[in-house]
């Protein structure tokens, strides 16, 4: 049996925003790189508007695009699914057994949703009120929950952490909490998360706590959602108490779901994982700690910072040019300080602009208090962000950094959502 072998300089695990960005960096860098991406998908998304959609404020189709389209010139587009990898050879095993060695390799594989750890989930999503807005073709249904509400209780989940844009959860609740309050509809507005705060930052766990208060939503903490019961309208929680566990049914006429999430099974069952089945990269630097010409970028490596798309952006630099200085084996590096954002929306017309590094030190663009939610913020979010994101972020182009530390009084400001 042949097995066919193909060599490149990178190859790129994965087409999302980390690895269609790095693949289009490391391009406008050295042209002369042979590069490929693997990447089983027809489409690309922007994910960070499927909130909006689900909002009724952003057109789905609007947040997908042909994967080749999206594809720098110049770089392959391998479709398929890698099996495993074998970083003791240069190579990985992508499905039909075609082998690819590498003298770089970038794992940018993303994050899978786990809908199967939530018992009757998968069989009531799209039906019964249940809905999501962690798939393309949930979150329009989303919107037409929100619209054809007309009073009850309407439930919004949180899994525990890690999960991609730890803030999308707790978004659409405010969302649909402003729709409700505009429309005068009668609404039992509540939030389950295993978590004991809004937010893992505490300088805007407070604020978004105020939030909840002016929409009057309940915030649950200590629940975890483990089963859905979709043509009963039951959602049964896990809530833990003092070191007991028991369940909690609740019932519902409106469920926003957010499934658990982790590593690639591929990932996990590799060499390239750590104990918790995440790529095991150094923070600063993206490279795994064990294989020096293996980097990772995005949700599927074990950094600490919050897996967002803004996270991504401030890693595609620091990928590409510590890749390119070990390709070239000079001593240039760039490290990576944990940035992360998050702009929360807070209604259909204002955002609450979460900053942050590892930690959660508090790093804002601007100088204004972060935890105001603002006009502006709604407009970054709605219109600028998918711009900067489709002609600068994947196109490989440099943006400059503009978030730095500041300091902010601990009283909160005045927070009208």
């Amino acid at each position: 049996m042949t097995v066919s072998v193909r060599s490149f300089d990178v190859v790129v695990v994965g087409g999302g925003a980390g690895g269609m960005s790095v693949a289009a960096r490391l391009r406008r860098m050295d042209t002369a790189l042979r590069i490929a991406v693997i990447e089983p998908s027809e489409y690309h998304y922007y994910q960070p508007a499927w909130t909006l959609v689900g909002g009724g404020q952003y057109d789905i189709a609007r947040t997908r695009r042909s994967t080749r389209t999206c594809l720098p010139h110049g770089v392959e587009l391998v479709a398929g699914r890698v099996c495993g990898f074998v970083p003791e050879a240069n190579s990985l095993v992508v499905d039909g057994g075609t082998t690819f060695s590498y003298r770089c390799l970038v794992v940018a594989a993303g994050i899978e949703l786990n809908w199967e750890a939530i018992q009757g989930l998968s069989q009531t999503l799209g039906k019964n009120g249940v809905t999501s807005n962690y798939r393309y073709d949930l979150a329009p249904y989303t919107w037409q929950c929100i619209e054809s509400f007309s009073g009850g209780r309407a439930l919004f989940t949180q899994p525990p952490m890690p999960i991609k844009c730890a803030g999308a959860p707790q978004k659409i609740l405010y969302l649909a909490a402003d729709y409700f309050r505009r429309k005068r509809v009668s609404a039992d507005v509540r939030f389950f998360t295993p978590g004991p705060s809004m937010f893992g930052v505490p300088f805007y766990a407070k604020a978004l706590a105020r939030v909840m208060q002016e929409y009057d939503a309940t915030a649950c903490f200590g629940h975890r959602l483990v089963k859905v019961d979709g043509e009963a309208k039951l959602a049964y929680f896990e809530v833990e108490a003092d070191g007991n566990k028991s369940i909690q049914i609740e019932q519902f006429d409106m469920l926003h779901v957010v499934p658990p999430q982790r590593a690639p099974q591929f990932i996990r069952e590799s060499a390239l994982a750590d104990s918790a089945g995440w790529l095991d990269v150094d923070k600063e630097t993206m490279r795994h700690v064990r294989f020096a010409n293996v980097f990772g970028i995005g949700d599927c490596t074990s950094t600490p910072n919050s897996k967002t798309a803004a996270a991504v952006k401030n890693q595609v630099p620091v990928v590409a040019t510590n890749a390119l200085a070990m390709l070239k084996q000079t001593g240039e590096s760039m490290r990576y300080d944990g940035y992360a954002s998050c702009p929360l929306t807070t209604s259909a017309g204002k955002v609450m602009l979460a900053e942050f590094c590892y930690d959660g030190v508090v790093t804002p663009s601007f100088p204004a208090d972060p935890r105001r939610p603002r006009k502006f913020y709604w407009w970054l979010k709605q219109r600028f962000l998918p711009f900067l994101y489709w002609n600068i972020v994947i196109r490989g182009r440099h943006w400059p950094i503009t978030h730095r530390r500041r300091e902010f009084p601990e009283a909160l400001p005045p927070i009208v959502p």
